[in-house]
């Protein structure tokens, strides 16, 4: 089973050089435990462009989705054999970025 460990966070680019290290050594663990799938940061949500496409013509509207406090800064992707264990990967990733971070299961 995959899930989706999104991390949360308020402000854009405020990794710490100490979470960044912290960060390379949980990816260097998950993948040598055959968890890793994929993971990414993402650019500041002003960034964004929001496609509506289901008119006639496709609509692009620069900007996030939804203006908000809290926003995506990062994810991973692990495989994980039940719930249990995305859990503890989800812990351990939130301690090692110092961010909150909301697991989901993929469909």
């Amino acid at each position: 089973m995959q899930y989706l460990v999104s991390v949360i966070a308020d402000e854009s680019n405020s990794g710490t050089a100490s979470e960044m290290a912290a960060i390379d050594v949980f990816n260097a663990q998950a993948q040598a435990d055959g968890h890793w799938v994929f993971a990414g940061g993402l650019a500041d949500p002003a960034t964004a462009t929001v496609i509506d496409g289901r008119g006639a013509e496709p609509v692009f509207t620069d900007g996030p989705f939804i203006e908000t406090k809290e926003f995506l800064a990062g994810f991973w992707v692990f495989e994980a054999p039940d719930l249990d264990v995305a859990l503890k990967l989800a812990a351990a990733g939130s301690k090692a970025c110092n961010r909150r971070v909301e697991v989901r299961p993929f469909l």
